[in-house]
């Protein structure tokens, strides 16, 4: 038997970053919603007890460094499961893009493999599990739209913003989080974004209030040592998108769109920036 599950990419219409905690992590308060591109992964048993990961691209890994990887040897340690798993991951989101692509492949196995196994783990269980991976993992498990505390493991859902075009342009750079949060200094914050009225836009539903809301507090860290994502979330700005914002840490600039009349322009204009640009829906 073979088991399909579809790994969302999130973006983070808010984050805010309150302090640095005693563990090391950061104390976080974000918004976060999924949108519809999305890695799919297939999953099939094997009688011996192993772990083969395979996908159609060359640039991820496919051993214990691999989420996917690690959640499926999560899973069969803590429920002693004997049986071997073959995944195969077809590979859509871009790497090290602040869109969650790993944790979300993290949270699709361990979706997948509640299924193919039958350990009716229930869902709250799964985002446990999915939070000794990563801190994006609980989310993913769960999609939709959520407020996330803590290390970003401590959700709240919330309202799914109103149906819209989602831009996403990924310039060539990798970026890591652990460096922008290294070079990330709470203590000198003047503003915060508004959860409150974030959230407050998302119940009325009001487009207009959700893209004046936008805010993400790693911006500045990232733009100036990255420049081209300035330039990138300049010209997004520029060909009429409706909000914009960085997704996580970046390098990912993400714009709200209501009139799909203005897509052909954004798209055709950013690819003169870079060649990873994708129009996709807000997955609600």
């Amino acid at each position: 038997m073979k088991i399909y599950e579809k790994a969302p990419a999130k973006i983070n219409l808010l984050l805010d970053v309150l302090r640095k905690r005693e563990d090391g992590y950061h104390e976080v308060e974000m918004i976060m919603t999924m949108v519809d591109l999305a890695d799919r992964l297939e999953m099939e048993e094997l009688p011996r007890d192993t772990i083969i990961i395979s996908s159609q691209v060359g640039y991820i890994p496919l051993d214990e460094k691999n989420l996917a990887f690690q959640a499926a040897r999560l899973i069969k340690e803590r429920y002693d499961v004997k049986q071997g798993v073959y995944i195969h991951l077809d590979k859509k989101i871009p790497v090290a893009a602040g869109l969650a692509g790993g944790s979300s492949d993290a949270a699709a196995a361990l979706r997948g493999l509640n299924r193919l196994w039958k350990l009716q783990i229930p869902e709250d269980e799964l985002c446990r599990l999915g939070a000794e991976l990563g801190s994006d993992v609980p989310f993913c498990v769960t999609g939709g739209t959520a407020i996330a505390r803590g290390r970003g493991e401590v959700l709240e859902h919330i309202a799914n913003p109103p149906q819209c075009w989602v831009v996403l342009a990924k310039p060539p750079i990798n970026v890591s989080t652990a460096d922008v949060y290294g070079k990330f200094r709470a203590n000198e914050l003047k503003e915060h974004p508004s959860i409150s009225n974030m959230v407050d836009a998302l119940e009325r539903g009001s487009f207009n209030d959700i893209c004046d809301g936008l805010g993400n507090v790693l911006e500045n860290v990232t733009l100036d040592v990255y420049p081209e994502v300035m330039q990138l979330k300049e010209s997004m700005i520029r060909l009429g998108a409706d909000g914009v914002l960085m997704s996580g840490s970046g390098p990912t600039v993400f714009g709200l769109v209501s009139k799909e009349a203005k897509l052909p322009r954004i798209h055709n204009g950013l690819r003169g920036f870079c060649k990873e640009v994708y129009v996709v829906r807000m997955l609600t």
